[in-house]
Order: C-alpha cells, then sequence, then structure tokens
C-alpha cells in the first residue's frame, strides 16, 4: 500500500472541495480528511480542527505543481512547537524556526 502524505491543511471546507475536484479531474487522486470534525468548531482543540488534503507520495509533486501554477493562496498553519501563526507558503515558522509539521487527525 502506497503512502500518502498531507499536500494542504488548513482553510476552509468550500476550498478544500474546490482543490480536491480540481486536482481529481487532473488524474490525481485525493482524500479528503478532518470534514467530519468542522461542526465541533469552538469545542476542539484548534488542531483537530483542521481540513487536510492526502495525495499519494509518487503524486505529491504533480499536484503541488498544479496548485502554484494556478497562484492558489494556501492556508495558514499553526506552529505545533510555539503555536505561532504562519502564512501558508512558509516552511518554517517565522517565530522560532521550527519546520511545518503535518498534523494527523
Amino acid at each position: 500500500m502506497e503512502q500518502r502524505k498531507v499536500l494542504l491543511a488548513g482553510g476552509n471546507l468550500l476550498q478544500a472541495h474546490t482543490w480536491k475536484g480540481l486536482l481529481e479531474t487532473s488524474g490525481i487522486e485525493v482524500d479528503l480528511k478532518g470534514e467530519a470534525l468542522i461542526g465541533g468548531v469552538g469545542g476542539l482543540p484548534i488542531e483537530m480542527q483542521t481540513v487536510e488534503l492526502w495525495v499519494m507520495n509518487t503524486q505529491l509533486a504533480a499536484a503541488q505543481t498544479l496548485l502554484d501554477a494556478l497562484e492558489i493562496e494556501q492556508p495558514q498553519w499553526q506552529c505545533v512547537q510555539c503555536h505561532e501563526i504562519n502564512e501558508g507558503s512558509f516552511e518554517l515558522c517565522w517565530q522560532c524556526s521550527a519546520q511545518k509539521s503535518e498534523t494527523h487527525n
């Protein structure tokens, strides 16, 4: 079974479905995770309120290239070390320099 990686985490459900449809029409298999947890906003910790798009490792580069070509703004992410909010394009936290981590719901 091939491993999957998080392509995008964050954003809202409408954006996530739009990106998922776009990627699937280009032949990239996408799993949407965290959709059922959106109803728990306010009652769940912030790190569990994330919608994530997962793709196969072999399709990760193609999926990222497709989204980059469309100039899709990546959602902000929260550092797991210092909890600072960072822009989606940042690979390192601007506050503590920790690497962007893939949170798993």
